[in-house]
């Protein structure tokens, strides 16, 4: 049979399976964000990890910032001007922008009047060190100033953009500037002593690029947009010099080998890649340049489909924090680091708005729900910086890391999460993650008050209540999981065993609908009454997934996957061990309520075919019980 005969019986399939797929073909499509400080998040499943953030780990991120080490000291340093030394690593002053950041989204969702005056004091101690010329970083003002601006692995650009981008997220919580006039006069000094001609700059770790297009959409001056795409501009032309270059010779380690508009595939570092990959996505989701779009969508295929764990973790080796070769992807030595998950959540959110496509969103809530959320515990004080899939006891939480930038990192994504979950046009609304929330949106000129609730992931139904100020002709857009029909993630790396035919269910005002599917969401188009209902079921059973035969570290084994979750075996639930679990190819697993600590789970049972009870629990939960043997991959029996 011919594979034109093949590709269009499953286009067949697809079509019978999905619905009417109406205006496929349609051009780009530009969905707009959300705001987190538009939404309200009333959810059971994700409101006590924003609490936890709030009161447990932004609490540990403060302490280890001016109690246990030496970073806000650093900046006290360089006020007094006493010429004293600087003490930690040179990239230091980023952990605690990104903590005034996660702290900027917390008070929004839990106000804390002291935890506001505590960031108060860091912004000013953070301002009385900004020099005259808009120079701030404590490293090189504390050591040389001759050497600013000279070896370009030193993270100098990359501490400025999250300086910037916590500067905004502090503007728009508190409506206080001090910090963002701070942001926008180091960044004017970035334009002027760096953007020179014949003085190419390459940034060694990205954020830059990202951080300079929010202040672009904050204050509406283009030249911290041309300032952006300069810096993207610099890379794949040799110009790189400093560590990376010169002792490593891999500028692949830095996305620099090739130039941006010529990148192909994923190389090198995982969350500079994710870093530079969501500033591109930024930037021509303005310019409209079809080039950055095209770059990004190779890579992201490469990355996705031949290069992303069942979990959503990236960057497998740990040797350069990154990618290794295609299908490599250990399970027991995976780096898959939290801050490169927390990258794929940005880049996969921006893919979205500039395609209008569900699989990013389904891509970006596997990192969520997965490798994103394992990197913190679930009392919000103890974390993870690998995300491995298997451990024979030798992983534990940490209360902190000489490098730090994952506590904060995971903090501010927890606390921002009201960023992801709707998206909308003039004329539609979209609902990407299913989160009890609350929000108000324009459509059509009429504001329409949107209230979702769910006890998802968990349980599968999600209710929402759409109640226009009066009567308004809109689209609404529900994502559909490509979990919820036969897709683990887009691509064939990873495929159910079993099929279904199940499909979501949509009831309008308790009435069954009939729903159009554009780009993998339903869509209803239709005038909205105010207090309109819809409820929308999802087929939620516990899956077994298979790994493509490439991937030699799962040869013979399956992975369990309920909702957007990934399951392990801990030894704790398995006391047997879980080296010893060995099940049928087709094992049933039930579903039954369980507690990991004090954190509600569905649990999954079974047995095997030695009569062994085996018990399953969500793969962010694990290792909160003590460090134990753990795996995600389960032997296969022989047959």
């Amino acid at each position: 049979m011919s594979k034109k005969l093949v590709f269009f019986g499953f286009l067949i399939i697809c079509f019978m399976e999905c619905g009417t797929d109406v205006n496929a073909q349609d051009a780009l499509q530009k969905i707009q964000g959300i705001n987190y400080a538009e939404v309200k998040i009333t959810d059971s499943f994700w409101l006590p990890k924003i609490q936890d953030v709030a009161q447990n780990a932004i609490g540990v991120c403060v302490y280890q910032s001016e109690v246990a080490t030496p970073r806000i000291r650093n900046f006290e340093k360089v006020a007094a001007g006493k010429g004293e030394r600087h003490e930690g690593i040179y990239y230091d002053d980023s952990d605690v922008y990104k903590a005034l950041e996660a702290i900027a989204y917390s008070l929004h969702t839990v106000p804390d009047a002291k935890l506001e005056a505590k960031a108060d004091e860091w912004i000013d101690k953070i301002a009385a060190a900004q020099l005259a010329d808009g120079y701030l970083n404590t490293f090189f003002t504390l050591e040389g100033l001759e050497d600013r601006w000279q070896d370009m692995e030193k993270h100098e650009a990359y501490c400025a953009g999250h300086l910037i981008e916590a500067a905004i997220a502090y503007h728009e919580a508190t409506g206080k500037r001090k910090l963002l006039d701070v942001a926008i006069r180091l960044a004017d000094h970035l334009n002027k002593a760096l953007r020179l001609a014949n003085k190419p700059w390459v940034a060694g770790h990205q954020e830059i690029e990202l951080a300079l297009v929010k202040l672009y959409r904050t204050t509406g001056d283009e030249k911290y947009l041309d300032l952006s795409e300069w810096f993207l501009k610099q890379r794949g032309h040799g110009h790189g010099k400093g560590k990376i270059w010169d002792e490593w010779n891999d500028p692949g380690y830095c996305q620099d080998a090739l130039p941006v508009k010529q990148q192909t595939e994923i190389t090198g570092h995982a969350v500079r890649a994710m870093y530079m990959y969501t500033g591109i996505a930024d930037l021509a989701s303005i310019t409209e340049d079809e080039a950055y779009l095209h770059t990004m969508l190779q890579v992201w295929e490469d990355v996705v489909h031949r290069n992303t764990y069942v979990t959503g973790g990236i960057g497998a080796a740990g040797g350069n924090e990154g990618f290794d070769r295609d299908f490599v992807l250990p399970n027991e030595d995976a780096y898959c680091e939290t801050c490169a998950s927390v990258g794929m959540v940005f880049w996969n959110q921006r893919m979205n708005w500039l395609t209008g496509e569900a699989k990013y969103i389904d891509v970006l809530e596997r990192s969520l729900y997965n490798s994103a959320l394992d990197g913190i515990s679930l009392s919000g004080k103890q974390f993870f910086y690998p995300n491995p899939l298997a451990s024979s006891g030798q992983h534990s939480r940490k209360d902190w890391f000489g490098t730090a930038c994952c506590p904060s990192n995971i903090s501010r994504l927890i606390s921002s999460l009201g960023n992801y979950i709707y998206g909308k046009t003039d004329e539609a609304l979209w609902v990407n993650l299913f989160v009890g929330s609350e929000t108000e949106v324009e459509i059509s000129g009429i504001k329409m008050q949107v209230s979702m609730a769910t006890e998802y992931p968990r349980k599968n139904s999600i209710r929402l209540n759409l109640n226009p100020s009066e009567p308004v002709t809109a689209a609404v857009h529900i994502r559909i999981p490509g979990w919820a029909g036969n897709e683990v993630l887009p691509g064939d790396l990873y495929t159910f065993m079993d099929k279904t035919v199940e499909r979501p269910t949509l009831l309008l005002d308790g009435n069954p609908f009939e729903y159009q599917v554009k780009k993998s969401y339903a869509v209803i188009t239709k005038t909205w009454s105010p207090n309109s209902q819809l409820e929308w079921i999802l087929p939620m059973n516990p899956r077994l997934v298979q790994s493509r035969e490439e991937v030699l570290e799962n040869k013979n084994r399956l992975a369990v996957q309920y909702g957007p979750l990934i399951y392990c075996f801990e030894e704790v639930d398995n006391t047997f061990g879980v080296d010893n679990i060995s099940v049928p190819k087709n094992i049933q697993f039930e579903i039954t309520p369980g507690m990991v600590l004090d954190e509600p789970v569905v649990t999954l049972t079974s047995s095997t075919a030695q009569e062994q009870n085996i018990t399953a629990v969500p793969y962010y939960t694990w290792c909160n019980r003590g460090s134990n043997a753990m795996k995600v991959w389960i032997n296969v029996e022989e047959q």
